[in-house]
C-alpha cells in the first residue's frame, strides 16, 4: 500500500511525494501544471507489476478477434515493461519506447502495439490494478502519422492471368475473393449451410468487426458453387482430399503470383480488387462500405480516389447555377472594352 505525503511545484509543474509500500519516500512529476489536475496516487491501490496485468489480459485476450496478433504484441510489451510497477509507466517511458519502435517498424505497425497498450491500461483501471491518472499519462502519447499508401489491386488482365495460374484447389478460392471480398480466413472456413443458392446470397456471421455480413451471390459465383461437387455430409467448402477445410494457402497462392508476373500484391489485395472495381464502376461507397463489412466510412474511403467521374458529375450541377452570372460577367468584360476603345480613341483625336 501507498502513503501519499502531497503535492509540490517545481517550475511550472506540480510533483508529488508520496512513500511506496516499502516505506521509501518517492518523488514523481504529474506532468500538470494546474493544480486542479495534479492528483495524488490513490493510496488504496496496491503496487502491480506490469507482467501481473499482461497476464491478466491475456487470457482476456484469447477470446476476442485478432488474438494472434495482439498476443505477440503483448510479449514484447512485457519485454520492455515487464518487471516495472505500473504506477511509472509514464508519457515519458512510453514515448521514448515509441520512439525507438519507430526506427525499425513501419507507423501503421507501431500504432497498433500503442493501441494494445492503451487498451491494456483501460483493463487495468477497469481491474483496479491501476487508476485514472495512470491512464491518463499512457493516453497522453499520440498515435504517429501514418503515411499511407494507394491500396494494390490488380486489374481485369491481371485477375486472368492469376486465375489461369492458379492450381486446382486454388483457383476456386481465389474466384470466390474476387466476386465476395470476403477475408481469406472467411474463406477458408466457409460452410455449406452458410451458403445460400436458393435465394442467392452468403451468410458470415463470424466476421472481424463481429457483426453479421450478408453476401449476395452473382452468376460467377453461382457457377461455381453449382459445378462444385458436395454430398449432405459435406460441411465445409473448400477442402482437401480427407474432407478437412484447408488451413494455409500462402505457398501456393504466391506461386500463382509468381507465374502470372503479379508484383507487391498478397491475397488481401483481393479484397481491395472487389472494392476498388466496384468504385470505378460507378457504385457508391455506402453500398461497397455494406459488402465490405466497414463499421465506419472512413475505411472505405480509401477507394474514394477511384471514382473521380463522381466529382466531375457533382461539379458540373453548377453549369446551371452560375450559368446566367457567367454571362453578365463576360457582357461585362466587353463593356469595359467598348470604354477603353474609346477612351484610347479621345485620347489620339
Amino acid at each position: 500500500m501507498r502513503l501519499a505525503k502531497g503535492l509540490y511545484r517545481r517550475g511550472n509543474v506540480y510533483w508529488m511525494a508520496y512513500k511506496d509500500s516499502r516505506g521509501v519516500l518517492r518523488r514523481e512529476s504529474t506532468g500538470e501544471t494546474l493544480r486542479k489536475d495534479a492528483k495524488l496516487p490513490d493510496i488504496r491501490m496496491p503496487d502491480y507489476k506490469f507482467v501481473e496485468l499482461a497476464r491478466k489480459y491475456d487470457e482476456v485476450v484469447v477470446i476476442q478477434k485478432g488474438y494472434r496478433s495482439k498476443k505477440s504484441f503483448i510479449r514484447q510489451l512485457v519485454e520492455k515493461f515487464g518487471n516495472l510497477n505500473i504506477r511509472n509507466l509514464d508519457t515519458e517511458k512510453v514515448e521514448r519506447w515509441q520512439s525507438t519502435l519507430l526506427k525499425s517498424s513501419k507507423p501503421a505497425t507501431a500504432n497498433r502495439k500503442l493501441a494494445c497498450l492503451k487498451h491494456m491500461m483501460t483493463k487495468a483501471v477497469d481491474w483496479n490494478m491501476a487508476s485514472e491518472d495512470m491512464l491518463k499519462q499512457v493516453r497522453k502519447v499520440k498515435f504517429a502519422k501514418e503515411r499511407n499508401r494507394r491500396l494494390r489491386f490488380l486489374d481485369v488482365e491481371e485477375c486472368q492471368r492469376l486465375v489461369d495460374c492458379c492450381s486446382p484447389h486454388l483457383k476456386p478460392i481465389v474466384i470466390t475473393a474476387l466476386n465476395t471480398c470476403m477475408r481469406r480466413g472467411e474463406i477458408l472456413s466457409l460452410k455449406w449451410e452458410q451458403v445460400d443458392l436458393r435465394h442467392g446470397f452468403i451468410s458470415l456471421e463470424d466476421t472481424k468487426s463481429g457483426e453479421c455480413r450478408v453476401i449476395p451471390i452473382n452468376n460467377v459465383l453461382k457457377s461455381l458453387f453449382d459445378g462444385m461437387p458436395h454430398s449432405i455430409e459435406s460441411v465445409y467448402v473448400f477442402t482437401g482430399k480427407d474432407g478437412d477445410p484447408y488451413k494455409e494457402i500462402k505457398r501456393s497462392f504466391n506461386t500463382a503470383l509468381r507465374k502470372a508476373e503479379i508484383y507487391k500484391a498478397t491475397f488481401h489485395s483481393l479484397r481491395h480488387t472487389f472494392a476498388s472495381h466496384l468504385v470505378m464502376k460507378g457504385v457508391d461507397l455506402t453500398t461497397v462500405k455494406e459488402l465490405l463489412g466497414h463499421k465506419s466510412l472512413t475505411m472505405t474511403l480509401r477507394y474514394s480516389h477511384l471514382a473521380p467521374e463522381h466529382k466531375t458529375k457533382a461539379v458540373k450541377v453548377l453549369d446551371n447555377v452560375f450559368k446566367n452570372t457567367a454571362k453578365k460577367c463576360k457582357n461585362s468584360d466587353k463593356n469595359i472594352e467598348k470604354v477603353n476603345l474609346t477612351s484610347h480613341l479621345l485620347h489620339n483625336f
